[in-house]
């Protein structure tokens, strides 16, 4: 949630819109510092432990392991303790560099199937789409697509309230908003835990453009999707199969 001040910084090459889709990526790679990246196939995979100072004990690997006809298989194993109101990491896949107006996307057609584990978990698996009024200019909001939250963890949100109840991809949601800084939040949380998605998140943005005073002329400029734990131990978070293009 905290990621998109830090991924100029990551990068020195934003990768395409839509990743290759015969793309064939064999090799396993794997982070366990407080920082990484690989850019391959059209995607970016992230290994971010922005919020690790906030815990007091506790560490993160993220492993990379293949990208085959379009679809990323890559995990996250984590032990964190302490500040547990606070996200430690945001391991993720990225579709970078989007870069198109609301009003020029049809369809962002998205699959994702993972699973789980470990002991006493805080966490959630989400999306996390980034909206700027322009190419180059700082995002002015963000997205958050809550598959799963763990162990009573919660959105940002400005009054601790659901602002709506919505029924979208053939799943309900609860619409929470807040601030992030200059940023406004909005989060969508499955009332249900979702292991197994497939849908258009063109649909979500379409709802805060009809609904949530959000204009079409903003420009989508990062797509991405991991998990946020805040606390827990022996985790182990396995994507075994990852889709997304913008059309």
């Amino acid at each position: 949630m905290k990621f998109s001040c830090l991924a100029s910084a990551l990068l020195a090459t934003l990768a395409a819109a839509s990743p290759t889709p015969t793309t064939l990526e064999k090799r396993a790679t794997t982070w366990c510092d407080s920082w990484g990246s690989l850019t391959t196939g059209g995607f970016t995979i992230y290994h971010n432990n922005w919020g690790a100072a906030q815990a007091t004990s506790g560490s993160q690997c993220t492993t990379f392991t293949s990208i085959t006809s379009g679809s990323v298989v890559w995990s996250t194993s984590w032990t964190w303790a302490g500040g547990s109101s606070s996200v430690k990491s945001y391991s993720n896949v990225a579709l970078e560099a989007v870069n198109k107006k609301l009003s020029a996307i049809s369809s962002i057609p998205s699959t994702w199937k993972w699973t789980q584990t470990g002991s006493n978990i805080v966490a959630d698996v989400a999306y996390d789409l980034w909206l700027a009024p322009s190419v180059g200019a700082n995002n002015q909001y963000e997205i958050m697509i809550w598959l799963a939250a763990y162990g009573g963890a919660g959105p940002i949100s400005s009054t601790g309230s659901a602002i709506a109840t919505v029924t979208i991809a053939g799943s309900s949601w609860k619409v929470y908003s807040g601030p992030n800084g200059d940023t406004t939040v909005f989060s969508f949380v499955a009332t249900s835990t979702i292991t197994s998605f497939s849908g258009d998140l063109n649909l979500f943005f379409k709802y805060l453009t009809s609904s949530q005073g959000v204009s079409t002329s903003m420009v989508a400029t990062s797509l991405q999707a991991g998990t946020e734990p805040f606390t827990g131990s022996n985790a182990v978070f396995s994507t075994s199969a990852y889709t997304i293009s913008v059309s």
